[in-house]
C-alpha cells in the first residue's frame, strides 16, 4: 500500500512508518513521528562500512552483520533509526527471521553492535553523538561504535549499568571490544578506507 507523503504538521506513528512508501529511493529515519531524509552516504563513509563487513564476519556469522536494518527506539514519539552496521544477537538475528521488513522492533531484543560513520555537517555530528548515544543506551545495545572520519577518531560506547561509558580511539591503538573479543584493528587501520 502506497502513501502520499504528509504534510508537515502530520506526525506518523511506528505503524504509518511501517506502511509509508512514497515511490522513491529515499532512505528516511524516523525522529519524533516526523521523516527525516537520510544524507546521500560519501565514498569513504561507504568503504569504511564495506571493510567493517567483511573484517567482522570473520568473528561472527555473515548473517548477524547486518546493513540496512532499522532499529525502533525511544523518543518523544515514534522514533526509528537506520544505523549504517549493525551486529545482531543470536536473539535479534532469530526475531527478524521471516520478518517483511528489516526493523528490530521495540519489543525485539536488541542487537550487540550498531555502527554509525558520521557524515560531515553539525546536525550529523549532533545525531551520532548526543540523540543516537542516548537512544541506543536506552535500548541496551551493548556496544556503539561512531567513526568519525573527519576527527580521525572512533569512539567506543560500552553498555555499563544502563548507560555507555565512553573511550576514544585514534592512531595505531587496538580497539577493545566486549562484543567481537579479538578484534585485532585499529582506529587508523579502519579509517585509512575514508581516504581511499
Amino acid at each position: 500500500m502506497m502513501q502520499t507523503a504528509p504534510t508537515p504538521l502530520t506526525l506518523l506513528t511506528m505503524e504509518d512508518y511501517l506502511l509509508y512508501d512514497d515511490g522513491t529511493d529515499t532512505c528516511y529515519e524516523l525522529v519524533n513521528g516526523e521523516l527525516v531524509e537520510m544524507p546521500v552516504e560519501s565514498q569513504g563513509n561507504i568503504s569504511i562500512a564495506k571493510y567493517l563487513l567483511f573484517e567482522l564476519a570473520k568473528y561472527v556469522p555473515i548473517a548477524w552483520v547486518a546493513l540496512g536494518t532499522e532499529i525502533e527506539v525511544t523518543g518523544r514519539r515514534a522514533t526509528s533509526r537506520l544505523p549504517d552496521l549493525m551486529v545482531h544477537s543470536q536473539e535479534s538475528h532469530a526475531a527478524l527471521m521471516g520478518a517483511k521488513r528489516a526493523i528490530i522492533l521495540r519489543d525485539m531484543p536488541p542487537p550487540n553492535l550498531v555502527i554509525e560513520v558520521v557524515s560531515p555537517g553539525t546536525e550529523n555530528r549532533d545525531r551520532d553523538y548526543r540523540y543516537k548515544h542516548t537512544e541506543y543506551a536506552a535500548r541496551g545495545i551493548t556496544e556503539y561504535w561512531i567513526i568519525d572520519p573527519e576527527m580521525q577518531q572512533m569512539t567506543i560506547c560500552l553498555w555499563v549499568n544502563g548507560q555507555y561509558e565512553d573511550t576514544i580511539y585514534s592512531g595505531d591503538t587496538t580497539i577493545a571490544s566486549t562484543v567481537i573479543p579479538g578484534f585485532g584493528l585499529s582506529a587508523a587501520q579502519i579509517l585509512a578506507f575514508s581516504l581511499n
